[in-house]
């Protein structure tokens, strides 16, 4: 059975930066000295039976304790990422600007086999980042989902 996630990649334009995307670093202490490839776009999962547009506002709204903008979001497409997952995409222009993140948590034991329980957050950073640098910062999986934004942009020009 496919995981299937859905998110929103957010992006704006910068008379400096040019294109700007909105991406969320991952929390938890796997993540926690890591930040090249370390960056995802806010999403989650969903059920089959779910729209997956309605479950990426529910996802970015988690992730970032804000609601997702009331923007014209359009589907990037769906990507498999090489864990077998496929993330669902869509995109929307706007200048977000939250005053702050405050994401939903997750359990886990840490340290491993140490039977101690903690709660980490999903999310512990999100900003702007030109096109440049978030291809640094995003992980592998998830350039296809940049590359297809600039790709309907430039189309549509």
């Amino acid at each position: 059975m496919t995981v299937r996630s859905a998110g929103i990649l957010l992006y704006r334009w910068s008379p400096a930066a040019g294109l700007e995307v909105w991406i969320a670093h991952m929390g938890g202490p796997f993540w926690a000295r890591k930040d090249e490839h370390a960056w995802s776009i806010p999403k989650g999962e969903y059920a089959e039976d779910e729209d997956p547009l309605t479950a990426a506002r529910r996802e970015f709204a988690e992730e970032m304790g804000n609601p997702p903008p009331p923007a014209d979001y359009s589907d990037l497409g769906s990507f498999r990422q090489p864990s077998g997952k496929v993330i669902t995409a869509f995109a929307a222009e706007w200048d977000f600007r939250p005053e702050s993140i405050v994401s939903n948590t997750f359990p886990l034991e840490w340290p491993r086999g140490s039977g101690v329980i903690k709660h980490y957050p999903e999310i512990d950073d999100a900003r702007w980042f030109n096109q440049t640098e978030a291809r640094t910062k995003l992980v592998k999986g998830q350039l296809p989902i940049l590359d297809a934004l600039v790709r309907r942009l430039r189309n549509s020009a």
